[in-house]
């Protein structure tokens, strides 16, 4: 029996040091081997990544991240952008041309010569400076009365309790459907006996009442924006010792100024756009409206002139300058207070 404490013999220390060199060139061998594949294997790594990184590129991670969806995106919002600006592009060109250009069928949207006097007829047809001082206090004040107004009454419909409510907003419902031309005679006679003909007060006072022009819309938007709110704000108030309105005005109002702004912008637009209700209640020529005025242009043209037996001839470019005239305010208000009235439209779910 061979003693482990004794020296390894010649024999053994050969056998080792053969075992050795043949596991050192095996390992050479696969190594050789190994090594074509591996670098295959990167390269192969760094393209599938090239790959999807392109993919990623090309369609995103999500439908919405790649370069497709926004191009057709952008695509479609150019496409939108024309279609609404190319009429006031078109409205400036033409109010600025004159009548040898506006013959001229080479002369598109730009003039060769800027003509200004089409926006000085314009001012003087439309009595601009008095129309525009008045109709804008009219829709301003309307357009603050229908807020307030419809605002109390929307939030009386969605969180107070009114014996047959469905019923009476169902009249409300009504009063948007029913055109205000199916209802005008009785409407006018009782204005005519209440002296308010040639006066504000046709615009005004239904206004202060929750009703006037579109007044039935804004209660729905006001009714619609406070049935979001959770019952625990009006809980919390009741325990603070506030009734009904102090809640509404201290809680609820201050909360509400998205709505508010919404039905603010839609109010005096729709007040600074109408021609129906001005044309049957306003008859005097001390108190106008803009949007009757471009109807009033030759007369009033004719009436500055002193020969009120010639008719005036109104050429496209002087309309042009007039219906942008009209238009301007409307536009610089909406440019001004365009960030909050997305907000509100959002907050609101109202879409026009």
């Amino acid at each position: 029996m061979p003693n482990p404490n004794s020296a390894p013999t010649p024999e053994g220390s050969a056998k080792s040091n053969n075992s050795t060199a043949g596991l050192e060139k095996l390992q050479g061998r696969l190594s050789d081997l190994i090594t074509p594949w591996t670098g295959r294997g990167m390269r192969y790594l760094k393209r599938e990544h090239k790959l999807e990184r392109l993919r990623v590129f090309i369609l995103g991670r999500q439908l919405t991240d790649g370069v497709i969806f926004k191009s057709l995106l952008y695509i479609i919002l150019t496409s939108v952008a024309v279609i609404y600006l190319q009429p006031v592009f078109y409205m400036i060109s033409t109010s600025l041309k004159t009548q040898s250009d506006l013959l001229d069928p080479t002369v598109n949207f730009f003039p060769r010569v800027l003509d200004w006097d089409n926006y000085e007829v314009a001012i003087r047809g439309l009595k601009y400076v008095q129309a525009l001082w008045q109709t804008a206090l009219i829709a301003i004040l309307a357009a603050l009365f229908q807020t307030v107004s419809c605002a109390l009454t929307g939030y009386a419909f969605a969180r107070l309790y009114i014996p047959f409510k469905n019923f009476w907003f169902a009249i409300v419902l009504l009063t948007f459907l029913i055109p205000i031309q199916t209802m005008f005679i009785p409407i006018y006679v009782l204005y005519a006996k209440l002296g308010w003909l040639n006066t504000p007060l046709p615009f005004l006072i239904p206004a202060l009442f929750g009703q006037g022009l579109k007044g039935a819309l804004f209660v729905m938007i006001f009714r619609q924006f406070f049935a979001t709110f959770p019952k625990e704000l009006e809980e919390s108030a009741r325990m603070d010792g506030s009734g009904a309105f102090r809640t509404f005005y201290r809680i609820m109002l201050p909360l509400s100024r998205p709505a508010m702004l919404v039905v603010g912008l839609f109010s005096f637009v729709w007040h600074w756009n109408d021609t129906f209700e001005p044309s049957m209640y306003l008859k005097d020529v001390n108190l106008i409206m803009m949007g009757n005025q471009m109807s009033q242009m030759p007369t009033n043209l004719q009436t500055i002139a002193g020969n009120a037996l010639v008719p005036f001839d109104l050429i496209e470019t002087q309309m042009m300058a007039a219906a942008f005239l009209v238009i301007l305010p409307p536009l610089l208000l909406y440019a001004f207070a365009q960030r909050y009235y997305v907000e509100g439209i959002e907050r609101t779910g109202i879409v026009e």
